[in-house]
């Protein structure tokens, strides 16, 4: 204030004024080469974020959902990659209001997803997912929703272990998925399965070459009983019958990061970590109160977001240890940070509506699946934002 109280030539003060619009421009491009992870594909039709809410920088993991008839981007019969255990319109899921809701930033609009866009961006590329069933579920949302848009491509499609790919042809891209649901390697061991968290070489060999890499892992690491899809854990040279599964989680993403550091040519690869996808098994985490229930019979999502920072159970450890290993990185990926947003989607899972229910369990509200994502549906929205982050 003293400062421009004392400046009596209005030139000097037009000068401020332009030079103060100068370094508020600069500080927009350089929020968005930050946010691009300072690389993207070379294409004429290439275009900057939609920052019309903010003019800084956009913050794409925190908003809300807004009810909208344009959506979804696809259906389910339509679409050749959707799984019965994701197909909940088919397995008699009777609402479909679920399948309309928009995620939109508190400060910007993302830009709807065009499939012709992302394959001619795409052509002669690669891309991956790399991880558990969370994975599977976003790769199929995302050859559902490029198909969409160009019905009449010419396609081809194997399903295969630990690999499965789908080809489109004609633009010659081909879009996996890669099951490794702890990243690291397993192997057999006299007759046992051992979880080997130094060694990521057997399921690193399919990840070279690639041109996009998308990893997640999570829900394998707390499974217990016959879900355990392991019988012991090797560290260190050591071999344990059981492990903290927060500390075995970190030494299988620190040997991740380290094959990533030493093997990902980031010049040539874009990188991405998707973070924990959130299960709805105990309501009282969205109902103050409620001792019984689970997502079955919801058909809205939570309105509020009061499970944020302190939103309980391992959901929250577990992107702890997944963001604080990659900040220690020297390579790190762009962090998809999309367990909020969907914590807030207790309405989107398939429930007893999934064909990998049996038809009794499918009759049996105290067995649903409230883990996984009905198709269409919210992974449709992580693919916009994957979409967003890799093309914007």
């Amino acid at each position: 204030m003293v400062l421009l109280s004392s400046l009596s030539s209005s030139s000097t003060t037009l000068c401020l004024l332009l030079l103060l619009q100068f370094y508020v421009a600069l500080s927009v491009i350089l929020l968005r080469n930050h946010h691009n992870n300072n690389h993207n594909y070379n294409n004429p039709n290439h275009r900057n974020p939609i920052l019309q809410g903010n003019q800084t920088s956009c913050s794409l993991f925190i908003g809300s959902w807004l009810y909208d008839e344009t959506y979804p981007f696809y259906q389910s019969a339509s679409c050749p990659a959707v799984d019965s255990q994701f197909n909940c319109q088919l397995y008699g899921r009777p609402d479909t209001e679920y399948l309309k809701y928009r995620w939109k930033p508190a400060n910007c609009e993302l830009p709807r997803f065009n499939g012709l866009e992302f394959l001619l961006k795409m052509k002669g590329k690669t891309v991956m997912f790399v991880g558990d069933s969370l994975g599977r579920d976003q790769w199929e949302s995302l050859i559902c929703m490029i198909s969409a848009d160009v019905p009449k491509a010419q396609t081809q499609m194997s399903r295969l272990y630990p690999i499965s790919t789908f080809k489109f042809l004609d633009y010659g891209v081909a879009i996996s998925y890669y099951k490794a649901p702890y990243l690291v390697d397993i192997d057999t061991v006299q007759g046992k399965r051992v979880l080997k968290l130094d060694d990521i070489r057997g399921n690193a060999n399919a990840w070279h070459g690639v041109d996009v890499l998308s990893f997640n892992t999570g829900h394998w690491w707390t499974h217990k009983g016959p879900l355990q899809g392991w019988d012991n854990v090797e560290a260190g040279g050591t071999m344990y019958e059981d492990m903290d599964p927060l500390m075995a989680m970190e030494k299988g993403l620190r040997t991740w990061s380290r094959w990533v550091d030493a093997n990902i040519d980031r010049s040539k690869t874009r990188l991405f970590f998707q973070g924990i996808s959130p299960t709805h098994y105990n309501p009282s985490e969205w109902n103050v109160g409620a001792s019984t229930g689970s997502c079955y019979g919801e058909t809205i999502p939570v309105a509020t977001t009061p499970m944020t920072s302190t939103y309980p159970g391992p959901d929250l450890d577990q992107s702890n240890v997944i963001q604080k290993v990659i900040r220690e990185m020297d390579n790190p990926p762009f962090f998809l940070d999309i367990t909020l947003l969907s914590t807030m989607r207790k309405d989107a899972h398939p429930s007893i509506y999934s064909g990998d229910l049996n038809s009794q369990q499918r009759i049996n509200p105290n067995k649903p699946d409230c883990s996984h994502w009905c198709l269409p549906g919210l992974p449709d929205t992580w693919n916009q934002l994957f979409y967003t982050v890799l093309f914007y």
